[in-house]
């Protein structure tokens, strides 16, 4: 034990070093595991659409026109939990590029009352990587 005491005395910088990278680690697994809870799947977000789930597509208009979940609505992540088209007793999925936007999104739901609603893990990009249908709004 004394030689502990005498490390830490003798190497302050390291010891506050790994104690913040500790810190850090235990930090990062918590929110990984809470955010676990918020994500869905692909073949989940399926089965929540089927059940009357609202998808919420918070790209910007380009992109969401170039191609969307069938039946989602767009809505601007700024201003996501007053929007008045959402309903709290109503399941939502919140969809984005990658995942990490509606991941935000999913924050400000959450806050605001929404206890079912869920972000679509890997965005798009995983909606599309499983060959999913997409329309598209775009004027040929």
């Amino acid at each position: 034990m004394d030689r502990i005491i005498e490390f830490t005395n003798n190497h302050p910088l390291l010891v506050a070093g790994t104690m913040m990278m500790a810190l850090t680690v235990i930090f990062y697994e918590l929110r990984t595991r809470t955010r676990g809870l918020i994500a869905v799947g692909t073949a989940q977000a399926v089965q929540l659409i089927n059940g009357g789930a609202r998808v919420i597509d918070v790209r910007d208009q380009e992109r969401f026109n170039a191609g969307h979940i069938v039946g989602a609505l767009r809505a601007v992540p700024e201003e996501i939990e007053t929007d008045k088209r959402l309903k709290k007793n109503r399941p939502i999925i919140v969809v984005c590029d990658n995942g990490i936007n509606s991941g935000r999104c999913i924050d400000k739901l959450r806050t605001a009352g929404f206890e079912s609603a869920y972000s679509l893990r890997g965005g798009l990009a995983a909606w599309q990587q499983d060959n999913l249908p997409l329309v598209s709004d775009e004027k040929s």
